[in-house]
């Protein structure tokens, strides 16, 4: 499968964008125009660094405004043209783009379009160049790719075909289907990106806003089998503009989108099945199923001995210590934390590892590794289990594991004496601003987690964006968050579930658990918008407890104090209820904070 990806993606100057781009394993790139203006090198050193790097240049882009104008005007796009042509047959690349007009078009005449467009051809061909003509979403007059279409078969031209863009189809709500009437050799181009579900001019949620596949809401493995159904054999090929994407690190962004199309590749086939159209199948990844527990959750910090008070409090058991490290195990039930006094990069308590039970660690393992994820190696001595582990996009190390494996390292463990069952439910991890994104197509790709609608809550200082990543049964809940203004901590938690949620935190005040305090407004508000029992509110009331409801059941929960940069949630589920009490967020914030 050959991958493409335009500069415009990746942040830097464009022999940094180059090497990126190389390093992350693409076969091509597009040329975004102001990246070559504003580049030192001469178009020739340009296409000698591109042989070097192995890339081949596969699109010059964009040519603007080319089209439905009068005489005059057109005069001028040929002039723009042939030096564009000139410029392209310097750096050896044969496509240029062209977009639909957006400022100049004077002319809403499909034929008038088409006689331009068959006059450019006729220049473009005796440089060798061929014309990609693109629909854009905010067209003056060609908005639609069954339009651009129409008007390139009238244009009727060798040098003369289309570009298939997925944002400017599926943000205008296009449906994609019709590509299929399209004659293979009459697409030049591919150009995919994904991109949040918003309400917007569509102009300012293009330039801003685009992501790459598997991070936003569009169904591209949909749109890929279209395309692939038509007999489109080239490059799978990334635009994105986005202003996150311009500011990061271009290795570890070429990396993401690299990941991107290697997981789109791997969906696009399993819809198609042997319908490819391609002449080569596209690559498959290792089949493994979504992980339907987690395992353990390990917290990190020179001192933890205060995280250790909690967990004590709350009803976990003392479960041993490692044979030779510094870690030690607490177990309530299948709910397991682990505990590991050891110099990190966060002088506080964090969560440093999360295990997921895998039915096969091998196969994860290698999927993980074909989608780029960073291996992660710690020492084992003989006799221990050596354990499958990459790191995610916030440095959080996920471990592929499963308890009977590995909890005979640990010695001098006691039983819990809590009569109430446990297992943990959610854990919640803060992401930085420039890897909220990446970490869910992380996630969805590498674990086969879902993810679910994106969520804001009010916090005192803002507001969190909250999107949970999901195992189909709901045995695994990983919601991501992202704080305002940059800020970091005090919102790393794992959720412990239990079965009586009022006798686990009676029991734990008495082993004095003092859970987050709650305002006596918060329950004057809860009388008015549930219809609860007065006694149940006082119990809420009396424990610090909240709750929710929603048609398929109730939600009750509290939070323990924060520690370091971690804090727990003791939650009950009852009957189907599956959210998180959001509704609940902005109080918890605002104690927090204060």
């Amino acid at each position: 499968m050959r991958t493409s990806i335009a500069t415009v993606c990746l942040s830097g100057a464009l022999v940094q964008k180059m090497y990126a781009a190389a390093e992350a394993g693409f076969s091509a790139i597009e040329i975004f125009e102001p990246d070559l203006i504003s580049a030192p090198q001469s178009p020739e050193e340009i296409r000698a660094l591109a042989d070097r790097l192995g890339l081949s240049l596969d699109l010059y882009q964009p040519f603007r405004d080319a089209e439905g104008v009068d005489e005059e005007t057109f005069a001028t796009v040929l002039h723009r043209a042939e030096a564009k042509f000139a410029l392209m047959r310097r750096l050896g690349i044969e496509t240029m783009l062209v977009c639909s007009n957006v400022a100049t078009a004077t002319i809403d005449d499909d034929e008038v379009s088409a006689r331009q467009l068959r006059r450019l051809g006729d220049l473009a061909a005796t440089y060798g160049v061929k014309l990609a003509y693109e629909a854009l979403a905010w067209g003056r007059f060609v908005d639609d790719y069954r339009r651009s279409w129409r008007i390139v078969e009238l244009a009727d031209h060798a040098a003369v075909g289309i570009c298939l863009d997925s944002f400017h189809i599926l943000s205008r709500g296009h449906g994609p289907k019709q590509i299929e009437e399209i004659p293979a050799e009459k697409i030049f181009f591919l150009q995919l990106a994904d991109a949040p579900a918003l309400r917007m001019d569509v102009l300012s949620w293009s330039r801003h806003h685009r992501l790459f596949p598997g991070e936003g809401s569009f169904d591209l493995p949909a749109f890929l089998g279209h395309v692939l159904r038509a007999g489109y054999d080239g490059p799978l090929s990334l635009e994105v503009f986005n202003d996150t994407f311009r500011q990061t690190d271009p290795v570890r962004t070429a990396r993401q989108a690299q990941r991107s199309l290697r997981w789109l590749a791997d969906r696009t086939a399993d819809l198609l099945g042997e319908e490819t159209g391609r002449s080569a199948p596209l690559p498959r990844l290792p089949e493994v199923a979504a992980p339907e527990a987690f395992d353990f959750v390990e917290i990190k910090a020179p001192d933890t001995s205060g995280v250790e008070v909690l967990l004590e409090q709350m009803g976990f058991a003392f479960g041993g210590r490692h044979r030779s490290k510094q870690v030690r195990l607490w177990t309530w039930g299948e709910a397991r934390i682990v505990c590991n006094d050891v110099p990190s990069a966060s002088p506080e308590p964090h969560i440093a590892a999360v295990g997921f039970d895998v039915a096969d660690s091998d196969a994860a393992a290698e999927r993980a590794a074909r989608l780029m994820a960073p291996p992660v190696h710690r020492r084992t001595y003989a006799g221990e289990q050596a354990l499958r582990a990459f790191a995610s996009p916030d440095g959080t190390e996920v471990f592929l594991s499963r308890a009977a494996d590995w909890i005979a390292e640990f010695d001098g463990g006691v039983s819990s004496a809590d009569e109430h069952s446990a297992r943990i439910d959610h854990v919640n991890l803060v992401q930085p601003w420039h890897s909220f994104d990446e970490a869910v197509l992380f996630y969805t790709s590498v674990l086969s987690l879902a993810p679910q609608p994106a969520q804001e809550v009010a916090g005192p200082s803002g507001l969190v964006r909250s999107q949970v990543m999901s195992s189909p049964a709901g045995g695994v809940r990983l919601p991501l968050n992202l704080l305002p203004n940059g800020q970091q901590g005090r919102a790393q938690h794992v959720a412990i579930v239990c079965d009586d949620i009022v006798g686990v935190v009676t029991a734990a005040r008495g082993r004095g658990l003092r859970p987050l305090e709650v305002p006596g407004n918060y329950y004057a508000d809860l009388a008015a918008r549930f219809d609860l029992p007065d006694d149940l509110i006082d119990t809420l009331r009396d424990l610090d407890l909240l709750y929710d409801r929603d048609a398929d059941g109730e939600y009750l929960h509290c939070y323990t104090e924060t520690v370091g940069e971690v804090f727990f949630e003791l939650v009950e589920r009852r009957e189907r209820y599956a959210g998180y009490g959001a509704g609940n967020a902005p109080v918890r914030l605002v104690s927090q904070a204060g």
